[in-house]
């Protein structure tokens, strides 16, 4: 086996690794009950799944073609800052706004904390 076949070989596990991980994060957008166990499906398993693929064409251009890209390297490092902070954010926007949990939810960490800071703030 040559250099080149081995490093097809990883650049082909990252990318069907990244689709299926893209896959189950569809399969958890369409399944999941509320918007905050969706907003982990669509942060947690999809900017995976991005970051494998971007991640294997990175390498196959590097280790294949001989080209280094830095476009896909600024794609890697911006998915993997932007996607969870925008799915924290909007998970927090909802939790302003009270969309409900879900029914069967069993723990709601952050009740506390707002109604803490609500007494203060209505106290002043």
């Amino acid at each position: 086996m040559s250099v080149v076949e081995i490093s097809k070989g990883i650049v082909g596990l990252l990318l069907l690794l990244g689709a299926v991980l893209s896959l189950l994060s569809a399969i958890g957008m369409i399944r999941l009950p509320d918007v905050y166990t969706r907003s982990h499906a669509a942060t947690k398993s999809s900017t995976l799944g991005v970051l494998c693929i971007l991640t294997g064409a990175f390498l196959y251009f590097w280790w294949v073609k001989g080209i280094f890209s830095a476009g896909l390297l600024l794609g890697i490092v911006f998915v993997f800052v932007t996607a969870p902070v925008a799915g924290h954010l909007i998970c927090r926007a909802a939790y302003h706004i009270q969309v409900p949990l879900w029914e069967k939810s069993v723990q709601d960490d952050l009740k506390q904390y707002y109604t803490q800071n609500q007494e203060l703030h209505s106290n002043k």
